[in-house]
């Protein structure tokens, strides 16, 4: 279905400054969209620095209830409901404002991305209706932009392998699942009972092994969170165990979510961060492996396990330091879920959300040279 955007009627667009009683807007009805995504529909004014859009929808289901989960990190934790209108939380870094699903497909429809988007994810909350309502949110996107292919970032701790069945049955692409912690000690401090939340490590490599059986190689994956505590080994570790299964790791570095418990915790050292991205990367596609990387007592990455000069080969690309996600259309290696600045500001990119220049690269490789502990 085509139609000329011109003649499209303006989207209803919410934003907590309107005064909208929050209890209105919860899903399927209405969903939460990332900021770059509205810039990119032109549902609101503003620009991304170097880059014009992102190539993937991002949406979140929403509940005026909120996520009943209390992970450490999170900018919809539980703690916060008092705090602040749930539908005005931040969400890795950036707003989400609250829409009408049914004015986001016909804007898409209509063209108003421009031909943008390559990919439309939904991501799920811990709620007893996120499960049904992801389904009806697929179900309405297949009907109507069946050529746009659909991500689940899903909820394992409400979901069953019959969930998964039938979400690839009807119609989603790829599965991931948000481990984040790269540890069992970590993710119990920051997901599980410690911080009084329901996430547990098991059921979360659960849904894993059953996405890898029901979605198959290259269609599922895992995010995974760098600067939680963990070494740099330890989290390298997992992502070569997903590498193993037939998955890829998409990456976010630590960013100190104001008003969550781990506000106070320091951002991911630049070197580290490099490090992970780049060691990452060759082991999800240069065909590196971690069994031949080299680390020393710390846990830090002191050889990648490349020849010098392929190695070399793979830094001058920039493109271990774009952002890791879902693929879009154009390159395997290249997210189409490009995230703009959802862990960083424009002025101390930790993930690129566009292709970097020769400068970008020098930047880069002047942080990696910090030297290990």
């Amino acid at each position: 279905m085509s139609a000329d955007i011109d003649n499209v009627q303006p989207m209803q667009f919410y934003r907590p400054d309107y005064h909208i009683k929050t209890p209105d807007m919860r899903s399927p009805e209405y969903v939460q969209m990332s900021t770059a995504a509205a810039i990119t529909l032109g549902l609101i004014p503003g620009k991304m620095h170097r880059t014009a859009c992102t190539h993937c929808l991002n949406l979140l289901v929403t509940y005026p209830e909120g996520c009943r989960a209390n992970c450490a990190y999170c900018g919809l934790a539980r703690h916060r409901e008092e705090a602040r209108d749930y539908a005005d939380r931040n969400f890795i870094r950036v707003d989400w404002p609250t829409v009408r699903f049914s004015d986001v497909i016909a804007r898409v429809q209509a063209g108003a991305d421009r031909g943008q988007f390559q990919r439309m994810c939904i991501s799920m909350i811990t709620h007893p209706n996120s499960d049904a309502d992801t389904i009806i949110l697929l179900q309405q996107w297949m009907a109507a932009l069946p050529q746009i292919p659909v991500s689940i970032l899903s909820n394992p701790t409400t979901m069953e392998k019959a969930d998964l069945i039938e979400l690839r049955r009807l119609g989603a692409e790829i599965f991931t699942v948000a481990l984040d912690a790269a540890t069992p000690t970590l993710f119990e401090r920051t997901r599980g009972k410690s911080v009084d939340s329901p996430h547990r490590w098991e059921k979360y490599w659960q849904a894993i092994e059953w996405a890898s059986e029901v979605f198959g190689p290259e269609r599922f994956g895992v995010h995974l969170i760098g600067g939680l505590g963990e070494t740099e080994q330890e989290i390298l570790s997992i992502c070569q165990r997903i590498k193993t299964m037939g998955g890829h790791n998409h990456m976010f570095a630590f960013y100190p979510e104001q008003g969550s418990l781990m506000e106070d915790w320091p951002a991911v050292p630049h070197d580290q961060w490099r490090r992970i991205q780049l060691a990452r990367f060759i082991i999800d596609y240069a065909g590196g492996t971690i069994q031949n990387m080299i680390f020393n007592t710390f846990g830090q990455v002191i050889d990648f396990g490349l020849p010098t000069a392929r190695l070399a080969e793979i830094i001058h690309s920039g493109k271990p330091f774009q952002t890791s996600g879902c693929p879009g259309s154009d390159d395997t290696e290249i997210s189409a879920c490009n995230r703009p600045y959802g862990d960083s500001s424009p002025s101390d990119i930790l993930s690129f959300p566009f292709t970097l220049n020769a400068l970008d690269v020098e930047f880069v490789k002047n942080q990696m040279i910090n030297k290990p502990l």
